[in-house]
């Protein structure tokens, strides 16, 4: 009896071994191609004073961006950005207008 386990067990490892593995697949993200866009938009709303933006576009292989929101402060901060697979995502934040306490 332990002849024939031992045999059965030898059998099927060599089928393993015989028979190639499937190969290990990418993450579905990675097998699609990227395909180019762009797209932007914009609030500007009086009454609340809210005033904001974006604006990206692609070409497949690097996104390059910008956006921009007025700060309670007073200032307008801007972020332009670029991101792709070798460097990651770098931004340039910038600042324009004075800084002021809204009460005074």
């Amino acid at each position: 009896m332990f002849v024939k386990v031992v045999v059965v067990f030898l059998v099927m490892v060599g089928a393993a071994l015989a028979f190639p593995h499937a190969p290990v697949q990418q993450p579905y993200y990675e097998q699609q191609p990227l395909m180019p866009y762009e797209f932007g938009f914009g609030v500007q709303d009086k009454y609340s004073g809210q005033n904001f933006g974006q604006r990206e576009r692609s070409d497949g292989r690097a996104v390059v961006g910008s956006y921009s929101v007025d700060l309670p402060d007073g200032r307008r901060q801007t972020v332009n950005y670029k991101a792709d697979k070798y460097q990651g995502f770098v931004a340039d934040v910038s600042y324009t207008g004075q800084a002021h306490h809204p009460y005074h």
